[in-house]
């Protein structure tokens, strides 16, 4: 445990540096920055929601400038079909055969702008790459390259051309952040600064070695008992809230969570552990990771509609009664 404690504090640095690279162009959405890397540590999908014009997508392409990562951006539209997204024939003069075209998902770094714009059948062409790391195309199966990650955006108050995700889709999202208006102060520097930004040449730090050292050490980060019961007691509260002093609550929740939430949130602490110099989880890590992993897989009912009731007040709830013993 000492020696793993170390190597922690030692490539921790690494994150450090890489922050600071990403802060010399994107002045607030610390939040934001820190989910990415969290999902990047153990190889997390992300699915980021809010209005236009908060640097979603400038700060998705800057991580990724600072990676030695291959990376894509997809600008999802209601004309895309899967095989804009995956792979399409094209007809080789030469040799009078159909040859397999690979499209932007052959990527490590895919960023999927504004994907609740494409209709259901595009979203669920990334089921397969998103959950098995893979591509079937008719017979044969191509592996995709690792790390892999979908970085997708979305603009939930527009309703004209937009679809709804479907609930496998939002499944394999590990992370679901809402991405939050800059302060006073940090918007003000934005206008001030924003002429110098735009010359700035962001540098790779890390290099694609570095991103599996990191990602191994992260899954020895070590996790008690005491966090798989509190992760577990937390999974049963929203299949059996009678057990836990939240029957009033039975009502509004329609399909329980799977043991999937279960795994993307250990994982993610773990990855929030070691951001923060540790080579162990604390109750504080699941506490802060519990909404952004869980709020997107919770099914309401529609009593929950009716009252007003949305995830983030059942999820708050949950966590007040769940005691870590």
């Amino acid at each position: 445990m000492q020696n793993l404690e170390i190597e922690v504090l030692e490539a921790s640095k690494k994150i450090s540096e890489l922050k600071n690279e990403i802060s010399q162009k994107i002045v607030w959405q610390k939040d934001l920055v820190d989910s990415i890397i969290i999902c990047l540590l153990w190889w997390g999908h992300i699915l980021l929601e809010w209005l236009p014009g908060l640097a979603k997508t400038l700060t998705i392409s800057t991580v990724s400038k600072c990676l030695d990562l291959g990376f894509s951006r997809v600008q999802f539209t209601p004309d895309l079909l899967p095989s804009d997204l995956i792979w399409t024939e094209i007809f080789n003069v030469k040799t009078s055969n159909f040859d397999i075209k690979k499209w932007p998902i052959f990527s490590n770094f895919v960023l999927a702008d504004e994907i609740n714009r494409a209709p259901s059948k595009v979203q669920s062409a990334l089921l397969e790459a998103m959950a098995e790391k893979s591509i079937t195309i008719w017979k044969e199966t191509f592996v995709l390259e690792e790390p892999f990650l979908v970085l997708a955006t979305q603009n939930p108050i527009e309703q004209s051309g937009t679809y709804k995700l479907p609930e496998a889709q939002l499944d394999r999202f590990a992370l679901k952040v809402k991405v939050d208006y800059p302060s006073f102060e940090e918007e003000k520097e934005v206008y001030k600064n924003i002429i110098s930004w735009q010359k700035v040449e962001i540098k790779k730090i890390l290099s694609k070695s570095d991103i599996f050292q990191l990602q191994g050490l992260v899954k020895n980060i070590f996790v008690s008992d005491a966090i798989f019961d509190y992760v577990s007691r937390i999974v049963d509260a929203t299949r059996n809230p009678e057990k836990y002093w939240l029957e009033k609550y039975k009502k509004y929740i329609s399909f329980w969570v799977s043991p999937r939430w279960g795994l993307s949130l250990l994982s993610s602490a773990k990855a929030l552990a070691f951001m923060e110099e540790r080579s162990f989880v604390i109750p504080e890590d699941i506490k802060k990771l519990a909404i952004s992993t869980l709020a997107h897989r919770l099914v309401l009912s529609y009593e929950a509609i009716a009252d007003e009731i949305d995830e983030y007040f059942l999820i708050e709830k949950i966590i007040s009664k769940i005691k870590i013993s």
